[in-house]
């Protein structure tokens, strides 16, 4: 090389190591970055972080980096102060900030030492990456299968999905079968907001909570004078309905002579309060519901034969959580977000050895269970990620097991859906990552990542 050339190259390396170069670089990037010093003041702050942080990059300049990038690990795990004190950068850390407006945005962040030219550490630099748009389109591909307030991925369930459009357009008494917290409540309304009486009133009512003197009065209400007391007529839970949808939640403990009144309301279409003469017309849609195993209490005598076929014109029966444990991560991640929404609290969500207890209980209480553990943890963990020790003392003792032994067994568990959705579907990878809810990329990541070996043919090519 040239003397000549020599010199020019060495002048356009001082030009591109110039702070003024450092500056067009830093703001050509589409990823934040900023800078801080050993006493965590922001020293430099470039255009791409001043857009997603929603703070001008003259105001951040100097301002404690806690006040301007604020994650929710800021305070307990901050991952800037992780690589300054262990000098190990963090790749591709999920977080969440808070903008200048009050907005969650999540963000992937990476974390360096800062050293000058003797090599000492003189700061850290973090940069960090919007993902807003990838989280939106992640929600619309891989958006679980849900219907009105119900959330599920479970085969069973999507075919109740696919009856309820269905029921809801017929006037017919439905009957929900199912263990107490399975969601009976949540399929009656679904069943109630689809129908053409959806925007009439839904009326509820417990028959296991009451007496049976104050059940029958509360069913049909009464006229004063009917009994010491009754001063004033009171509207029964029928005329309430009036036009809409009476749910009788646990109709199995409803006694032998208020069975026969509500035949009547079946049959007849109307009923009569305590102390009445005339009858009222009822403008109702009865759905029921019970844990009970009715064709029981049929064959012993305690349920009228004649109730039990008018109320099971059509019956649905919700499968337990033990038999749908595919829907429970999404359940569990339902709960987090809806708990950081009322209790205001910075939880990222469960840890994987936490998901895998969560996976391996058996769920005697179903979802009700699942959600009073996720409170149980949201009120003990002060932020951050819901760990073992922030879970109910009967669930820490089902720890037993090794890292390695979890992610095997949660992969495993993993594996074995995908197997069961790809068979099921005759191998057509299409339709089997529908089926579970996911992208079909997503699902063709994972075929590769568990060694799947798939057929030569598909069921697009049976088809």
């Amino acid at each position: 090389m040239s003397k000549n050339k020599k010199g020019n190259l060495e002048t356009c390396v001082e030009a591109r190591l110039s702070p003024e170069w450092f500056e067009t670089i830093l703001c050509s990037l589409n990823d934040g970055v900023f800078c801080v010093d050993e006493n965590w003041k922001i020293t430099c702050f470039n255009q791409a972080a001043a857009t997603i942080t929603g703070v001008p990059r003259k105001q951040a300049i100097g301002m404690p980096c806690r006040e301007v990038f604020r994650t929710n690990i800021c305070e307990r795990a901050c991952a800037l102060r992780f690589t300054m004190e262990t000098g190990k950068p963090l790749v591709n850390l999920m977080v969440s900030i808070t903008n200048s407006k009050g907005e969650k945005k999540p963000v992937s962040i990476s974390t360096a030492l800062l050293r000058d030219k003797q090599g000492e550490i003189v700061g850290g630099v973090e940069t960090f990456r919007d993902l807003s748009l990838v989280e939106q389109l992640r929600n619309l591909l891989e958006a679980p299968s849900s219907f009105k307030d119900i959330i599920s991925k479970s085969p069973k369930m999507r075919r109740i999905f696919d009856l309820i459009p269905v029921i809801a357009e017929s006037d017919s008494t439905v009957l929900i079968t199912g263990e107490s917290g399975t969601g009976k409540d949540l399929l009656a309304k679904a069943i109630h907001k689809t129908s053409s009486r959806g925007d009439g009133p839904y009326i509820t009512i417990n028959c296991a909570a009451l007496p049976d003197t104050l059940l029958e009065s509360e069913l049909f209400g009464y006229k004063a004078g009917a009994f010491t007391n009754a001063i004033r007529d009171k509207p029964g839970r029928f005329t309430l309905a009036q036009g809409g949808t009476i749910y009788l939640d646990e109709i199995g403990d409803i006694p032998a002579s208020i069975q026969v009144k509500l035949l009547k309301v079946i049959q007849d279409k109307v009923f009569s309060p305590l102390g009445g003469v005339e009858e009222i017309k009822a403008d109702v849609r009865i759905v029921a519901a019970t844990n009970r195993i009715l064709d029981q209490l049929v064959e012993e005598g305690r349920f009228r034969t004649d109730l039990y076929y008018r109320i099971k014109v059509i019956s649905l029966d919700l499968p337990p959580l033990r038999e749908r444990t595919e829907d429970i991560p999404l359940l569990v991640d339902h709960f987090v977000a809806r708990f950081v929404t009322m209790k205001s609290k910075d939880i990222a969500g469960v840890s994987p050895k936490v998901l895998q207890i969560l996976l391996n209980h058996h769920y005697p209480g179903n979802i009700r269970e699942l959600e009073n553990i996720i409170e149980h943890a949201f009120v003990l963990c002060p932020g951050g990620m819901i760990t073992v020790k922030h879970l109910p003392e009967n669930m820490q003792r089902k720890d037993t097991s090794t890292p390695d032994e979890e992610l095997k067994r949660v992969d495993q568990y993993e594996r074995e859906l995908i197997l069961t959705a790809l068979r099921k579907n005759h191998w057509n990878r299409t339709r089997a990552a529908q089926e579970l809810g996911i992208h079909k990329t997503t699902l063709f990541r994972k075929i590769q990542k568990f060694g799947i070996a798939l057929p030569m043919k598909d069921g697009r090519s049976r088809e």
